[in-house]
């Protein structure tokens, strides 16, 4: 640590220089930086279910379903057709978009005697209201579109089409939107499907981004400069963090990785992270009597060089839990980004600060006219005086709000509905009610079947495994070529069913093979083809019960000529779900072990690391117990919760204990050690508390319901493990040597 020091003095200069040179390279690199907000890229691309669900994609024009939702009085009037059919021209007309189907372009087999034509749904539109009225009550009776295409009442209609699986997704979906949004139609319309909530979560990455980091930084700056009362005590914790982040996006961005709905905060969370190990320094730097500055300098570091970098450390463990323990892509890269903006944070607050501390020296000032007199006096020195006369009594709290949280754990719950992470007036959130209520719901299942696709047997089957869908509450609307040959052969020969020939069948082919619709229900070679339907849980989760349903179905209609399978974004959520419990138990686990064994390695004592990780875990189980109690759920972002709490919160356990051993050493008084651990830790801690927590309070203004969850959560962890260090840390202490003679 003398060393460092030493170095650190001698050297101001060239880390300086050292430092500018770095951020320029890693800010050069940030061009490099990229978004990518697509749920499905973030499960590994091996998995059965991702691989199965692309495979659809490419055999069938895309996966990705896109929906533009018309409402209106009256669809089927002359004016919302009007606009249907400028929708449809203009998606026509963008690359990357196939297979549109809407009101005004869906073909029907018309019979005329023995004469077959394929004609539009909507031959003319009508002229006025009355007319209108009635093409709508002769629409909404076509069962091939009510409930799906219209719904029931006629006020809501979706154009519904496909992205192509080679085009970027994301690019796409916002010339769509643009697009739309230049035509001026009168209707209210919305965006629906996986394609425009993605994109709507990478408008709302960046508009957090450009709104929430100079907020974080007015906000965490008010605090330090309320707390220092000191032009350095606030620049060097912000310069400190600003750095930091920018070291990890340039790092990031230089690494090939991309910002997700996930580490989008990252930047936050250094900002508020980083810039706690430049308070901690800083505050002993203010603390030091010496005059001379070199001095100053080395005296803080050495006190300042373990508690700082095992703090760093442990957080840095915190997110690199993620990594090994996430089952997820966009959370490991979650904790690659968090793990090197903390540890760059670190370098530079036993670094940087010191250095300019030592060029730029703090005149010497009187500790009893600043604001830690006030924290001490009204915040410090009470709780002092409640841990030494009601140490049991603390304890006791503490132990029963485990227990009440214990009881909140169990009514947890999870969601991986994006567009449930939206805001209720967002667009994407209005879109998918309309979607559930009025058309089955926006959530694409497809049944692949693979075998000769006009074999009688297969499409009866494929018939037999439609009709038990729709048995189901979760699937109001299905369609597949089996309905297509039934229909035709109703209009042909009367008959209502699959013809038992296959060389009738293939002569009733012929009639609608030319229409590009059948190309999203069947592959050119004939060996594949899918059942269509939307999957409608009305907010509850009930993909695990269907997945259970169907392939129950499945197991008693096995076929030697042909295989049935099953996929869609209700299953690629549904693995996403049960991964979220994977990272959760498995970061957690993780984090807690890699937390403990560094403590008990640093202050080599396994009695230290255990003391240290008492309030963390305690401070955790607190923090599920409120979601729990609240009805916040566990999801993409909140999983992250408990280990980023575990990783940060241990500090103050840290740099209590540290300076408690320092005082013991000192005084051989286990009250004095206390009380003055209190006094100069405990002030530090309040103040890292504060900056920290309303850094984090900052994500509160997200327009992503997951990060203000997860703003709000660490904010009240940050406030659970300061408390938890300041009352129930001393309390263990003092309980446990109650019995020893102080000298």
């Amino acid at each position: 640590m003398e060393k460092l020091a030493s170095f650190t003095v001698k050297y101001k200069w060239h880390i300086v220089i050292a430092v500018t040179v770095i951020t320029l390279f890693f800010g050069y690199n940030l061009k490099n930086l990229k978004v990518d907000s697509n749920i499905i890229d973030s499960l590994p691309q091996d998995d059965p279910t991702v691989k199965l669900f692309k495979e659809v994609g490419k055999e069938f024009g895309g996966n990705q379903l896109g929906m533009i939702i018309l409402q209106s009085d009256n669809v089927c009037s002359k004016q919302s057709l009007e606009s249907i059919n400028k929708i449809i021209d203009t998606l026509s007309n963008i690359k990357g978009i196939n297979g549109i189907t809407g009101l005004t372009n869906m073909v029907v087999l018309n019979a005329d005697g023995d004469v077959f034509n394929v004609g539009k749904l909507i031959e003319s539109f009508p002229d006025n209201e009355r007319e209108a009225d009635s093409l709508k009550n002769i629409v909404v009776k076509n069962k091939m579109v009510s409930g799906n295409i219209i719904s029931k009442d006629g006020t809501v209609t979706a154009i519904i089409f496909a992205f192509n699986e080679n085009d970027d997704i994301n690019k796409v979906a916002g010339q769509v939107m643009k697009k739309i949004e230049e035509l001026h139609i009168p209707e209210k319309y919305y965006f629906a499907g996986t394609p425009f909530l993605t994109k709507y979560v990478d408008l709302v990455i960046k508009q957090d981004l450009i709104k929430l980091i100079p907020l974080a930084f007015i906000v965490i700056s008010l605090v330090l400069f309320l707390s220092f009362r000191s032009f350095k005590g606030v620049v060097l914790p912000i310069l400190t963090a600003g750095l930091a982040i920018l070291w990890a996006m340039g790092s990031f961005g230089l690494m090939g990785l991309k910002l997700s709905m996930v580490s989008n905060n990252v930047p936050i969370i250094i900002l508020a992270v980083g810039s706690a190990y430049a308070i901690h320094v800083l505050n002993r730097i203010f603390q030091c009597d010496e005059k001379d500055p070199d001095k100053v300098v080395k005296k803080a570091l050495k006190h300042m060089f373990v508690p700082v970098t095992l703090s760093a450390l442990t957080t840095v463990s915190g997110f690199l839990s993620f990594i090994f323990g996430s089952y997820l892509v966009m959370i490991r890269d979650f904790g690659i980004l968090a793990a090197l903006g903390t540890f760059f944070a670190m370098i530079l607050a036993l670094t940087l600060v010191p250095a300019l501390m030592d060029i730029f020296p703090e005149k010497p000032r009187n500790p009893d006219k600043n604001i830690k007199t006030k924290f001490q006096k009204y915040i410090l020195t009470p709780l002092n005086k409640l841990v030494v006369k009601h140490s049991g009594r603390v304890i006791a709290v503490w132990g029963l709000l485990f227990l009440t949280s214990i009881a909140g754990i169990f009514m947890l719950k999870r969601s991986v509905s994006v567009s449930g992470y939206f805001k209720k007036n967002h667009p994407a959130n209005i879109a998918d009610r309309l979607m559930a209520d009025k058309l089955g719901g926006s959530k694409p299942v497809f049944v692949i079947f693979k075998g000769d696709m006009q074999d009688p047997e297969l499409l009866k089957t494929m018939k037999a495994a439609e009709e038990y869908m729709l048995k189901s509450p979760y699937i109001n609307t299905a369609q597949s070529i089996a309905d297509v040959v039934e229909n035709m052969n109703k209009a042909v020969t009367g008959n209502d069913t699959i013809p038992d020939s296959k060389e009738m069948i293939q002569q009733l082919w012929f009639l609608f093979e030319q229409n590009e619709s059948i190309n999203r229900l069947v592959t050119p070679d004939l060996k594949k083809g899918i059942i269509l339907a939307k999957f409608n849980d009305n907010g509850n989760y009930g993909i695990d019960k269907f997945e259970k349903y169907m392939n129950d179905w499945f197991s008693k209609h096995k076929n030697k000529d042909f295989s049935i399978e099953i996929t869609g974004m209700p299953f690629v959520n549904a693995k996403l779900d049960k991964s979220l419990l994977k990272s959760q138990t498995g970061s957690l686990i993780i984090a807690t072990i890699m937390v403990f064994i560094l403590v008990s390695l640093m202050f080599k004592s396994i009695g230290k690391g255990v003391l240290s990780t008492i309030p963390i875990i305690v401070t955790v189980a607190i923090l599920y117990g409120i979601m729990g109690w609240t009805g916040i759920p566990l999801d993409v972002v909140t999983v992250l919760v408990a280990s980023v709490a575990i990783g940060i919160g241990i500090d103050y356990s840290i740099h209590f204990i540290s300076h408690y051993d320092g005082e013991i050493k000192k005084h051989k008084n286990i009250k004095q050690a206390v009380a003055n651990t209190m006094h100069i830790s405990g002030n530090a801690i309040l103040i890292n508390f504060l900056s920290v927590s309303m850094g984090f309070l900052v994500l509160a203004f997200s327009e992503f319901v997951p990060i203000v969850y997860f703003g709000i959560l660490i904010a009240l962890s940050m406030l659970g493990s300061s408390m938890g260090a300041l009352t129930l840390l001393p309390s263990i202490i003092l309980l446990k040597n109650k019995n020893a003679k102080d000298e």
